[in-house]
C-alpha cells in the first residue's frame, strides 16, 4: 500500500477525467489534470465547466471513484483509503444528482396499498394517444378500505369508486393501474380483478363505473401489471398462480361458474344483490409457483413475454402465447416485488427483485441459475415490497420498504461486496433516502422506528411528475422526481 498522504498546504492530486456521456467527452489532451488536494465536487464541477475544458457554462456534475460517489474532498478520500499523494485518481463525471424534495401529501381514511400516475409521459398517457388532455394529470390510489380514488395534481379527490354493494371491491384493494385516460384496472383480497371506465364531467368531478369483473384466482390478488396497447393484464396471487387477462369483454373467455360470487347463492338472493357487470375468466391461469406469487411484469421489449416473482425464491420467465414457463432463476430469499429495467440498446432487461431479506437482487433473465445475481442493492432495514424504474434513464430505481422509506439507487455507483456481505459480486447503496413526511411534527421530525412500524411504505411509482408513494400512514406522499438521478 502507498504511504498515506499528510496534510500540507498547496498539495495537488493528479486526476484523469472520464465519462460515458457521449455529448460531454473531453479531448484526450485535456483528460489528465493536477488539481488542489482539498478540492470537492463543486470545485471539480467548475473546472469541467470552464472555457478551457468542456465550456458548458454551469452544468452541475457528480464524480464516481471506483463506483462510489465522491462526497468529501479528494484529500479526505485519499486519507480514508490509505492512498498517497502520488495516486492518479480516475474520476468518472456524470450530471449531478438533485434531492427528491418533498412536495405534498394526500390524506386517506385507511392504509394506501397502491399508487399510479396518469400523465403525458406515463405509460397510460402514451397509450391514450390523442385522447389524453395535456395538463390533466391524475393520481390513482388504492386503499385497504376497498376503494379507489382519483386525484388531480393539486391533491383534490375527483372521484371515488363505488362500494362492494354497487359493483366495487368487497375487500381491501391491493393493486391498481391506469390502462388509458378512460380505463383502469384494480385487484385485491376479494380474489377479483376489476376493469373500470373513467369519465370526467369537469376538472373537479368524475365517475368510476365498473365494466368487467374477472374471476379465476383462488387467493388474494396482490399484484397487477397492465399493457394499455393490447388491453392485457398480468396478475400475481397468493394462490401461487400468474393470471393473464383481457380487459375487453369481447375477447375475454367465460369465467368458471364455480368461482363466481353467486355460484352457491339462492336465485332470490342472487337477484337481490346482482349488479349488471360482465363476468369473465382468464386467457391463461398459470400455476407456476409453489408459494404465493408476489409480482408479475411484462418484458418492456416484448409483451408476449412476462416475468414473475414468488415467495418460493424464484423468478420465472413466461411465454404468454402458450402459458408455458420458459426458464426459472433461483435466488436465496423469498421475493416480494419485481421491476423490469430496460437496458440501453434494447437488449434483455435487468430484473430488480425486492426480497424479504431487506435487499434488492439485480437479475439477468438470460443467465444460468449458477450465475443469477448481477448486483445487490443494500440499504433497506425491512422487506422491499415495491420497485419502480426511472422514467428518464436505464440506470436508476426507486424502492419502497416496510422500513418506512423509499430509497433511490444509481446503478452506476457500484463497489465490491465486503466480507460480511459474502465477499462476492457487486453492491450498490442508495444515493437518497425519502423519509415519510408524516413523521414530522411542529416539534421536529420523530425518530423513524427501526422496523418502520406505523409508517410502512407499500407502493411507489416514479413519473416525471414526481415520485409517488403510499403506505401505512394513510397518505400518498409526493416528492420531486425530475433529474433526481440525471442523464
Amino acid at each position: 500500500m502507498d504511504e498515506p498522504m499528510v496534510d500540507a498546504p498547496g498539495q495537488q492530486v493528479k486526476v484523469t477525467f472520464t465519462t460515458t456521456e457521449t455529448d460531454l467527452q473531453l479531448p484526450e489532451t485535456k483528460r489528465q489534470l493536477l488539481v488542489p488536494a482539498d478540492i470537492r465536487r463543486y470545485g471539480l464541477s467548475r473546472i469541467l465547466n470552464s472555457e478551457s475544458m468542456l465550456d458548458t457554462g454551469s452544468i452541475p456534475f457528480d464524480f464516481l471513484i471506483n463506483g462510489s460517489f465522491l462526497r468529501t474532498s479528494l484529500q479526505d478520500y485519499l486519507v480514508a483509503n490509505g492512498l498517497s499523494l502520488e495516486t492518479n485518481l480516475t474520476l468518472q463525471y456524470v450530471r449531478s444528482l438533485i434531492p427528491p424534495v418533498y412536495e405534498a401529501s394526500f390524506e386517506h381514511d385507511d392504509w394506501v396499498s397502491a399508487v399510479d400516475v396518469l400523465s403525458a409521459a406515463s405509460p397510460a398517457g402514451r397509450w391514450s394517444g390523442d385522447s389524453f388532455q395535456h395538463g390533466h394529470d391524475r393520481i390513482l390510489s388504492a386503499s385497504y378500505d376497498g376503494l379507489l380514488r382519483i386525484w388531480n395534481a393539486s391533491g383534490q379527490v375527483i372521484t371515488t369508486s363505488p362500494s362492494g354493494s354497487h359493483g366495487g371491491h368487497t375487500a381491501s384493494v391491493k393493486a391498481a393501474k391506469f390502462l388509458t385516460s378512460s380505463q383502469l384496472a384494480s385487484a385485491g383480497m376479494d380474489r377479483t380483478v376489476r376493469v373500470w371506465k373513467y369519465t370526467e364531467a369537469d376538472a373537479f368531478s368524475g365517475e368510476l363505473k365498473p365494466t368487467l369483473e374477472l374471476y379465476g384466482h383462488a387467493g388474494s390478488v396482490d399484484s397487477l401489471e397492465v399493457d394499455g396497447a393490447s388491453r392485457r393484464l398480468l396478475t400475481a396471487s397468493a394462490d401461487g398462480a400468474i393470471g393473464f387477462w383481457s380487459a375487453a369483454k369481447a375477447s375475454a373467455p367465460e369465467a368458471d361458474a364455480s368461482l363466481l360470487p353467486n355460484a352457491h347463492t339462492s336465485k332470490r338472493r342472487r337477484l337481490a344483490t346482482s349488479v349488471t357487470v360482465a363476468q369473465r375468466g382468464p386467457l391463461f391461469l398459470m400455476p407456476v409457483h409453489t408459494a404465493p406469487a408476489t409480482a408479475a411484469v411484462f418484458d418492456p421489449r416484448d409483451r408476449t413475454v412476462a416475468y414473475s416473482a414468488s415467495q418460493d425464491h424464484t423468478v420465472r420467465t413466461l411465454d404468454l402465447t402458450t402459458g408455458a414457463v420458459v426458464s426459472t432463476l433461483a435466488t436465496s430469499h423469498p421475493l416480494l416485488s419485481l421491476c423490469a429495467v430496460p437496458r440501453a440498446g434494447g437488449g434483455s432487461p435487468l430484473l430488480a427483485a425486492g426480497t424479504s431479506a431487506r435487499h434488492i437482487t439485480m437479475l439477468d433473465p438470460r443467465a444460468s441459475t449458477a450465475a443469477t445475481s448481477v448486483m445487490t442493492l443494500r440499504g433497506h432495514a425491512n422487506k422491499v415490497v415495491s420497485i419502480a424504474a426511472s422514467p428518464d434513464n436505464d440506470y436508476s430505481l426507486v424502492s419502497a420498504s416496510h422500513d418506512g422509506t423509499c430509497r433511490i439507487w444509481d446503478l452506476r455507483s457500484v463497489r465490491p461486496a465486503a466480507k460480511d456481505e459474502g465477499g462476492m459480486g457487486s453492491v450498490s447503496e442508495p444515493v437518497y433516502v425519502i423519509e415519510r413526511e408524516s413523521l414530522k411534527t411542529d416539534k421536529g421530525a420523530k425518530k423513524r422506528p427501526a422496523g418502520g412500524e406505523g409508517c410502512k411504505v407499500f407502493s411507489v411509482v416514479w413519473d416525471r411528475l414526481g415520485i409517488f408513494s403510499g403506505g401505512e400512514d394513510k397518505k400518498v406522499q409526493v416528492n420531486s422526481g425530475r433529474n433526481v438521478v440525471a442523464d
